[in-house]
């Protein structure tokens, strides 16, 4: 199985890309190098070259999600299963190889590997909290203006699939994923209708979850999530959103299953996209466990998403 290393990049269609760019603008990323008047490509904080792409199109979709791998020979394994196209030199800026394939659905998984790294764009240090016990900032003051944050990168991203066993039994002959937790239905043991699934990089901390795959009726994205600096930059990039002129899907909240801090929107063609920060991290040795609550109860505190929020 391929080792993957990182989300690379979530894939979608427009019809405008100028009003997609505005949007991305004033969520935190920054056009990136090669962009034209047929793709826009988007990029944060931190060294994939984008993390967000949009192309030109008659209607909007979402493609697929681009995936980092080990090393070359990951691709050479993942040409070789059924359906996979060959290992061939990527087209878009920066370079490297890939491999595209597409899960039961049609979902587009590109592996990339070899991609030209940029560099970082500098970003203020998070800010040091207080709390009852621990006070850490000392002779200093938060000072965090109401502005556009700064995404760091793509952290996740969740996908809805119309036979989550079959998706799953795809994604784990070609990745080395683990699960993390799994979704049942409420009040239920059983059958898994989800499943978090992370990054297996041994003893190195990863996030919670890098994926989830979700049992549905349709097939498609649910959401595509960004790490920002901290709860600070998701508060006051809220304001600002909501400043010019867009409109809060959820949060702010915690959620229960990965502890992120959240906040959802719309972009202005209907995809869900996140700003999330303070999620957990484990490595190798955390162990699943099931979730049979409703959407509502997948929130600790703030604002709960509606029991349909998952549909």
């Amino acid at each position: 199985m391929a080792t993957a290393i990182d989300a690379a990049h979530v894939t979608y269609e427009a019809p405008d890309l100028g009003v997609m760019e505005k949007f991305l603008t004033a969520f935190g990323m920054v056009k990136a190098e090669g962009s034209d008047d047929r793709t826009l490509y988007m990029r944060g904080t931190g060294t994939q070259h984008h993390i967000h792409v949009t192309r030109k199109a008659d209607k909007q979709r979402f493609i697929g999600a681009s995936i980092e791998v080990a090393g070359y020979d990951d691709l050479v394994e993942l040409a070789a299963k059924p359906g996979s196209s060959p290992v061939r030199e990527s087209t878009e800026p920066g370079g490297g190889h890939e491999v595209s394939m597409s899960m039961p659905d049609g979902i587009e998984i590109r592996a990339v590997w070899g991609r030209r790294k940029v560099e970082p764009i500098p970003d203020r240090d998070p800010f040091v909290m207080n709390n009852i016990r621990d006070k850490n900032r000392v002779n200093a003051a938060v000072r965090q203006s109401v502005a556009p944050c700064t995404i760091a990168r793509l952290g996740h991203f969740v996908l809805h699939v119309k036979d989550h066993d079959a998706s799953m039994a795809w994604l784990n002959e070609r990745f080395d994923f683990l699960p993390s937790d799994y979704f049942v239905p409420p009040g239920e043991q059983g059958p898994i209708v989800g499943t978090f699934v992370r990054l297996d990089l041994g003893e190195q901390r990863v996030d919670h979850h890098f994926m989830l795959v979700l049992q549905s009726d349709w097939a498609g994205i649910h959401h595509s999530a960004f790490e920002v600096t901290d709860m600070d930059a998701v508060m006051s990039s809220h304001d600002y959103l909501l400043q010019q002129g867009y409109t809060s899907d959820v949060g702010v909240g915690r959620h229960l299953l990965g502890s992120q801090i959240f906040d959802y929107w719309k972009d202005p063609f209907g995809f869900r996209i996140e700003h999330y920060t303070d999620g957990d991290v484990v490595d190798h040795h955390h162990r699943p466990t099931k979730f049979n609550g409703t959407a509502s109860e997948t929130t600790q505190w703030g604002n709960r998403p509606p029991l349909e929020f998952f549909q």
